[in-house]
């Protein structure tokens, strides 16, 4: 079975440059070509090799659809779609929820028909959250990766890590930009203030935590480069971040903080002109059935919202029992009613007024 990939990305304000990426020995920038038997899944840029063994590859020896795997950044594709429209040829698109919800805000999904995908109901409660019109297929949890050595799991646990004086420049925590962020902020709100929405109060603690965090970072490499290398000893990070350094040394270890529990969601979004949607219920019901969310966190790591999904080694030895029910432990997921309309004065303000730029 071939499968056939291509990076594209279009100007939105500013000119966006992508090489088109292909395997199997040829490359096209054109928007890819569906049939009846035939899907185009958008994901994620990297990981797709594992993708491809875990749910592609099984999906068409199970249905006979081929897949065809567009990938690029969540803004990148999210911003050609609304540009392309029904020309995208996209069928499935696999985006982060804050993506997903802004999306949905412009009317470029669908909503899934429940009678066409029997495997809704037998996934997380948060997974099938009605603000979105596509059901979640993976998660992340919000919490603190740490080197163990200089802070212990109870310190970890707790917010007021980040006001301690010892640790000056020995922290670091997530622009706002980035999907733990808004997760942090919330959580900081929850746990100092009048709840997820207090951001008055949550920049004002983060900015009293200013001088004990050496950096606000912006990408995942940054803050592990810091964080190996001890030039910090703990900070907030998704617990995929944690997954490949506690296997590869017990000295870093993850928990999730004691209050303030927010989780980010990846989900499965039908776009309002695919072509193929009938191929697309089929592969949404597929990628939540037991078996391919136990394969997706065997292979790729991913969270299974499928709770029938017995947990690898791997992630029971980050998350441990919080996996099992992530909304029993106290996780909760932001609502994009409440982020949505505030997302870009929150982050100006984050800058401003946070991190003081």
């Amino acid at each position: 079975m071939t499968i056939t990939f291509t990076r594209r990305a279009l100007a939105v304000g500013s000119v966006l440059a992508a090489t088109a990426l292909a395997v199997s020995a040829c490359s096209s920038t054109e928007t890819p070509q569906n049939s009846s038997d035939t899907i185009v899944v958008s994901t994620f840029p990297f990981g797709v090799d594992q993708m491809t063994e875990a749910i592609f590859d099984p999906f068409t020896k199970a249905t006979g659809i081929k897949v065809k795997v567009d990938t690029g950044s969540n803004a990148d594709r999210l911003s050609r779609l609304q540009l392309e429209g029904d020309k995208s040829g996209i069928d499935v698109m696999m985006i982060s929820d804050t993506f997903a919800a802004l999306g949905d805000k412009d009317g470029l999904f669908q909503k899934v028909d429940a009678a066409k995908i029997p495997e809704l109901a037998n996934i997380a409660e948060f997974a099938k959250d009605d603000s979105y019109t596509g059901p979640a297929y993976s998660y992340q949890l919000n919490g603190v990766l740490f080197n163990k050595d200089k802070v212990s799991a109870k310190e970890a646990a707790s917010w007021d890590l980040f006001s301690d004086a010892s640790l000056k420049g020995r922290l670091a925590l997530p622009n706002y930009a980035v999907t733990s962020g808004p997760l942090t902020v919330a959580g900081v709100a929850q746990t100092f203030g009048k709840g997820a929405t207090d951001v008055d109060t949550a920049f004002t603690k983060m900015h009293a935590w200013s001088p004990n965090i050496l950096q606000f970072y912006s990408s995942t490499t940054e803050f592990t480069n810091l964080l190996t290398q001890g030039e910090i000893y703990a900070g907030v990070a998704l617990n995929g971040f944690a997954t490949p350094l506690v296997k590869s040394d017990d000295q870093f270890a993850w928990t999730a903080p004691e209050k303030g529990r927010y989780m980010a969601t990846n989900r499965a979004m039908i776009p309002t002109g695919a072509t193929n949607v009938d191929g697309a219920n089929k592969f949404i019901n597929f990628l939540l059935s037991q078996a391919t969310q136990q394969s997706s966190a065997e292979i790729v790591g991913d969270l299974p919202v499928n709770l029938s999904a017995k947990l690898p080694q791997d992630l029971s030895a980050v998350v441990g029992d919080i996996a099992k029910d992530p909304s029993a432990h106290g996780y909760k997921t932001i609502s994009p009613a409440d982020f949505l309309p505030n997302r870009n004065e929150w982050t100006e303000r984050f800058n401003r007024e946070v991190i003081g730029q």
